[in-house]
């Protein structure tokens, strides 16, 4: 375990206790959270997985290593009864279901976190079929009757369940533009980068093969999915790749997005999941806020902002969406003209923030 200093319970105990059992403290949406409940004034420390170094700025964090599914399910339920906070927050099925009894016998309020449709994420995972598949649905269905009961169910967009609940707020992943760069001019040298999860399905081998094909250097930020880890790391060796293409493995929000600086473009190759079907990813307006053109696949919502917005280009899903990329990329060296416009029309999309609203819901309950 690693953790920064925690001090006894006292008058400047935190006001709000946010805990996970399945999010690395890293984890950018729980940055810019904490990020918000700082600038309302209030307190905070976190409990999740990880290196506490890397953790929120100004958080007490405790962090432990990732374990097991036996060992998750005892971490979730030993958190709810550790935090201090006036206000217990979660962010997994798991720690929605762990904490309500600690929060009801503890008089806390309860503030949950869905993040995804969990339901819809198991039907993209491999693991989750037959008994494990079984068991974690009816988790991720008994979790949803928690969150419709907490005192603020906080929802990452509009169609992610519980549709409704006793006080129901969308926190959408939009850009904390503290974390972000401000736009410098590209690099002479082409690179496109992509931030967040590694795996096939959201698109890590098609970008590692357009890079290839077009001659691109490749920054890579964030963790791989262990199925998938054993064939990227083989692919990384690869001659045509080898130096180019480069895994910078998970990071906190600032520094990911340090890496943004001169890039061309951001990738966002998602495949045609029930998970990622209607998403709009976080990184999508963290592209845009840090001044990169934009190559995504033809998801609808992420396909129409990009087209609507001309801020990039719209690839198909699939087999032929390395290629397609490559195409694109091959086409942005020979006319960086196009790059610029990305650009310009990128400095032009409104910016939202719903996190400074989640932060006064919180805030209302750790004063009510």
């Amino acid at each position: 375990m690693t953790a920064s200093p925690v001090p006894a319970p006292h008058a400047d105990a935190p006001d709000v206790s946010i805990l996970t059992s399945g999010h690395d403290v890293a984890d950018a949406r729980l940055h810019r959270e904490v990020a918000a409940l700082h600038r309302a004034g209030l307190r905070v420390e976190v409990y999740g997985l990880g290196d506490a170094g890397a953790g929120p700025d100004g958080a007490q964090v405790v962090a432990v290593a990732r374990r097991g599914p036996l060992g998750r399910a005892l971490l979730a339920l030993g958190l709810g009864w550790q935090a201090r906070g006036r206000v217990l927050m979660t962010l997994d099925p798991d720690g929605a279901l762990a904490a309500w009894p600690a929060a009801r016998l503890r008089r806390r309020r309860l503030v949950v976190d869905v993040h995804e449709d969990y339901g819809a994420l198991l039907r993209d995972r491999a693991w989750a079929r037959g008994p494990a598949g079984v068991v974690a649905s009816v988790l991720v269905r008994v979790a949803g009757v928690a969150a419709r009961r907490a005192d603020l169910t906080v929802v990452a967009d509009e169609h992610v369940p519980p549709a409704t609940a006793r006080r129901r707020v969308v926190l959408r992943n939009l850009p904390d533009l503290s974390m972000i760069p401000e736009p410098v001019a590209p690099e002479p040298v082409p690179r496109a980068i992509y931030i967040g999860d590694l795996r096939a399905s959201r698109g890590v081998f098609a970008m590692v093969e357009a890079a290839a094909a077009a001659g691109w250097r490749l920054d890579l930020v964030g963790p791989v999915a262990a199925a998938d880890a054993p064939a990227l790391a083989e692919r990384l060796t690869a001659p045509d790749v080898a130096g180019r293409v480069v895994l910078h493995g998970r990071m906190p929000p600032r520094a990911a997005w340090a890496l943004a600086a001169g890039a061309w473009v951001g990738l966002c190759l998602l495949q045609d999941t029930p998970a990622f079907r209607d998403a709009v990813p976080s990184k999508l307006g963290e592209y845009l806020a840090a001044g990169l053109g934009v190559i995504c696949t033809d998801l609808p919502r992420q396909a129409r902002i990009v087209r609507e917005q001309q801020v990039g280009v719209v690839v198909p899903t699939g087999s032929g969406c390395a290629a397609a990329t490559a195409e694109v990329m091959r086409e942005l060296a020979d006319q960086p003209v196009r790059l610029a416009a990305w650009r310009a029309a990128a400095s032009l999309v409104p910016r939202g923030n719903d996190y400074d609203r989640f932060a006064a819901e919180v805030s209302s309950l750790v004063h009510r």
